[in-house]
């Protein structure tokens, strides 16, 4: 089991558009896939549609047990294949700035969990992150239990200092609690290819980030807002921009499937697991 985190540091850059085009990709691949939607804005949610769960991923971050897994993933109506560990705006009350180390690894117990007892018949094979555009215990947590780590930014001014803010994180994350994640990429949504401005920033990361540049970026097209209100994979939906950004997304993940640090090997067995109450249901 692979878990990649999809990160930025700067809001409206279409991270979850980005999260989304990788589970679509992985759906078409027949991979089978777990979307986290740790973004309180909870958009991930929203388009995969899941049924009402009575348990959130905020009862899971505060109470990782198995029990309460269970009850806060649910199928997507994309198809069995994609689940949703489903997300909640009480998320936002669990995102402070500083968090007890302990409670960082939650995400990261239940993952195990789940790769030592699958909650299907067949286990996950890649579990995706959608993290919330902020640096505090969400997306901390999901470094935390990520194998690789995804930054997305768009060609503006403000992306070599977004990017480079989300790989000091990674790198931070690494030295601290994470040795085995590594930055797997820089991938630039939203682009015009015709845009002068946008080449010229493109420009500007790669002199910034060389390689880790993802060769093809996400081209700005309308199909990507009409498949996700018709909570549809960008690659079940009919039309020339929409395929063109599935190819994108086909190579994305096939970087993140070739990434050699596959596997949950987060929390060491002999720790005691954060035992808090959990967060209160959603109504």
């Amino acid at each position: 089991m692979h878990t990649v985190a999809v990160l930025s540091l700067k809001g409206g850059v279409g991270k979850t558009t980005v999260a989304l085009g990788i589970a679509s990709a992985a759906l078409r691949r027949g991979t089978r896939t777990l979307v986290a939607d740790l973004d309180p804005q909870g958009n991930a949610t929203t388009s995969l549609d899941p049924p009402y769960t009575d348990a959130t991923l905020a009862d899971v971050l505060e109470t990782p047990h198995r029990a309460v897994l269970e009850r806060a993933i649910a199928h997507s109506v994309w198809s069995d294949e994609v689940d949703v560990l489903v997300g909640a705006e009480e998320l936002q009350l669990l995102n402070e700035p500083e968090a007890d180390p302990r409670r960082l690894e939650n995400l990261s117990r239940a993952l195990d969990e789940l790769h030592r007892a699958p909650i299907r018949d067949e286990p996950y094979e890649l579990v995706i992150l959608d993290c919330p555009p902020s640096l505090g215990r969400l997306t901390r947590s999901a470094l935390v239990a990520a194998d690789s780590a995804l930054i997305v930014t768009e060609p503006t001014i403000y992306a070599v200092t977004g990017a480079q803010r989300a790989l000091e994180a990674i790198e931070k994350t690494r030295e601290e609690n994470n040795p085995g994640l590594r930055a797997i990429g820089v991938l630039v949504n939203k682009l015009r290819v015709r845009s002068y401005e946008h080449q010229y920033r493109i420009a500007e990361l790669r002199e910034s980030f060389g390689s880790l540049v993802m060769p093809t970026g996400i081209p700005d097209r309308l199909a990507v807002q009409q498949a996700q209100g018709a909570c549809s994979p960008i690659h079940e939906w009919n039309s020339p921009g929409a395929q063109e950004i599935a190819l994108t997304f086909n190579m994305v993940l096939a970087k993140i499937l070739r990434s050699n640090r596959a596997g949950r090997h987060r929390v060491r067995s002999d720790e005691p697991e954060e035992t808090t109450e959990p967060a209160s249901q959603p109504s």
